[in-house]
């Protein structure tokens, strides 16, 4: 019996409608008692047949080994239940199954298909007995880190002569996924043909394939931009003659990042074009470049290869469908440029960059250094409504969404709110007929009159480094979902201190007991006498992300009942996280400014 036939049994229930109180999660909850539809996270429960407990220990593959001892144990009860099952598991986006605020995308109702309660689900749940006192099972210490630290990557700076010469010391990232197979990407290079290194998180939707494009070959047209006319003639003539290439990027990669050698020659023959292109327009007269201008370049003429890659399509048909899936899909992308003192940000989407500031009392200040492109932002709503007619201002933002549907007002790919109609019914028709049966790429959005609607070109912010810049945080908004930006910013920043800056306890409401009280002092006292378990702060910070109660520690048990989640429901509470943290070296940037 798979995991979706087994969820098929148990009906969704909220705190309000619940008898049982089998309950995970604390949330907001309807009122509702027929039928769940809260917006966020909820309390859920299955029913358990107590008479055949022994047939949960073979029920199903679990998605890791660390799930087999809940089904052993009959915890199944404990962790999730639901009422709703669904023909096509990639388009129950739009039902109450999974909250639609946690969707990037959301298909257009006419052509999902929605989740709903199992025909005869009353009959079914009123002839079992529910398990009311259900055994405890939590991951222990070192499996919950084992989950968090089996994408974490460090990099520390090299030293010259016993002297580093970088602004930056080094830096820390992982990721940790709710998605299967997770659609976040990450990347990090040195650029070894110009100053500077290049670091980036990419946010995918609709499916992993354009965050994964996306990541491997914006540093190529970044670099590129960044090149003089000179090292641009050097490189097209090595090709021309046959000679090694010389060396761009040095890649900063974990194990798990994975590169698509299929496509690489098609990307290289892209990247080629672009900079030949690039001589042909610069007749080497200016020596200078202009950082700002070579990424937004960079980012939009990307987007437009991966565009023009699946108009034309490729005979391989492997490669045809991989261009196809790339473009169909999008990703956001939140990039950082580090060159000496001089810090460059470009963002297309919702992650964001958060720079860690100390101030002179040792506390800690987040300064933004991004702005997310989605309806919270005013002077986007304002953009989209002057880049149309007038007749559209009430359907070009509907719900918060692009056109009711996209909640990222800028991304790459998303060729669906791009291309005219025309085009898009012709690469579809020509296509293979695994884009045929792909249900994104056959419906026109609504009110879709004057495209294109979505942009990939990034809003790049610009901040010159001082000694009390201590950090930058890149992250997806898996992260921002939630912590607030000044708490991401106190906890690395203890982090990296290996302080805390003592401040009351704040208990958000609750009452608490003396006892309570005396065990939260308790559990302070003891994480400032600790050393920290982590030797990553991104790994840290996820910790905190997934795992803090309402008091603002790290609960183990919250943080076991999120890590034990099966892939069914993970993207249910949270989304993908993926988190880069930059640390600088003061001196460096100190011995900047004193030249100056």
């Amino acid at each position: 019996m798979s995991i979706s036939a087994l969820l098929s049994m148990g009906r969704c229930c909220c705190r309000c409608c619940c008898p049982r109180g089998l309950w995970m999660l604390s949330a907001p909850c309807c009122d509702d008692r027929r039928m769940c539809v809260c917006p966020g996270p909820r309390r859920i429960g299955i029913p358990v047949r107590s008479s055949s407990l022994p047939l949960f220990s073979d029920a199903m593959p679990a998605p890791t080994q660390l799930f087999f001892p809940l089904i052993r144990n009959c915890e199944l009860s404990r962790i999730y239940g639901t009422a709703c099952y669904c023909h096509h598991k990639h388009l129950c986006c739009s039902s109450s199954y999974v909250p639609q605020s946690r969707l990037r995308y959301t298909p257009h109702p006419a052509y999902a298909t929605f989740c709903r309660p199992k025909e005869n689900w009353w009959q079914y749940t009123q002839g079992r007995r529910y398990a009311s006192t259900p055994q405890k099972f939590y991951l222990t210490p070192p499996q919950v880190n084992s989950i968090l630290k089996a994408n974490e990557y460090s990099f520390k700076v090299p030293e010259f002569d016993g002297k580093n010469v970088s602004s930056i010391l080094g830096f820390d990232s992982n990721q940790l996924p709710a998605n299967a197979p997770i659609e976040d990407r990450r990347s990090a290079a040195t650029c070894l043909q110009t100053r500077g290194m290049l670091l980036g998180v990419f946010d995918g939707h609709a499916g992993c394939a354009c965050s994964q494009a996306v990541s491997e070959r914006l540093f190529y047209y970044i670099a590129v931009s960044l090149l003089p006319h000179e090292t641009l003639l050097e490189i097209e003539n090595a090709v021309e003659s046959g000679r090694a290439l010389l060396p761009i990027l040095q890649w900063h990669k974990h194990p798990n990042d994975y590169f698509s050698k299929e496509a690489s020659k098609l990307y290289f023959n892209s990247l080629r074009t672009y900079w030949q292109e690039l001589i042909d327009l610069n007749t080497g007269e200016s020596t200078d470049i202009d950082v700002k201008e070579a990424l937004i370049n960079a980012f939009k003429r990307l987007d437009n290869d991966i565009s023009l890659e699946a108009q034309v399509g490729d005979p391989n048909s492997f490669l045809n469908y991989l261009v196809l899936r790339v473009a169909f899909s999008g990703a956001t992308a939140c990039v950082a440029h580090v060159d000496g003192v001089d810090l460059h940000v470009a963002n297309t989407g919702d992650s964001r960059a958060m720079l860690g500031v100390q101030e002179e009392d040792g506390s800690w200040s987040a300064v933004t250094l991004s702005n997310d492109h989605n309806a919270q932002n005013e002077r986007e709503l304002e953009r989209l409504k002057l880049e149309h007619p007038k007749s559209e201002a009430k359907s070009v933002v509907k719900q918060d969404r692009l056109l009711g549907l996209l909640m990222p007002f800028r991304a790459f790919g998303d060729v669906k709110f791009k291309w005219s109609i025309d085009l898009q019914k012709r690469v579809i028709e020509s296509g293979p007929d695994q884009l045929n049966d792909n249900e994104y790429t056959k419906f026109i959005p609504p009110n879709y009159h004057t495209p294109p609607y979505l942009t990939a070109e990034p809003e790049v912010t610009y901040h010159r480094l001082r000694p009390q810049d201590k950090f930058l945080v890149l992250a997806t908004d898996g992260l921002w979902e939630t912590m607030h930006r000044q708490d991401v910013v106190r906890i690395v920043g203890e982090y990296l201190t290996g302080m805390h800056h003592q401040q009351p306890i704040a208990v958000g409401g609750y009452k608490v007991t003396l006892g309570q009280m005396h065990g939260l002092l308790t559990e302070r006292r003891t994480k400032m006498s600790s050393v920290f378990e982590d030797q990553n702060a991104a790994t840290h910070l996820i910790r905190h992300a997934v795992g803090n109660n309402e008091f603002g520690t790290v609960d183990h048990e919250r943080l076991s009942k999120m890590l034990s989640l099966p892939e069914e429901l993970a993207r249910m509470y949270r989304d993908d996280i993926t988190i880069i943290v930059v640390q600088f070296n003061s001196h460096v940037v100190g011995a900047y400014q004193n030249q100056e």
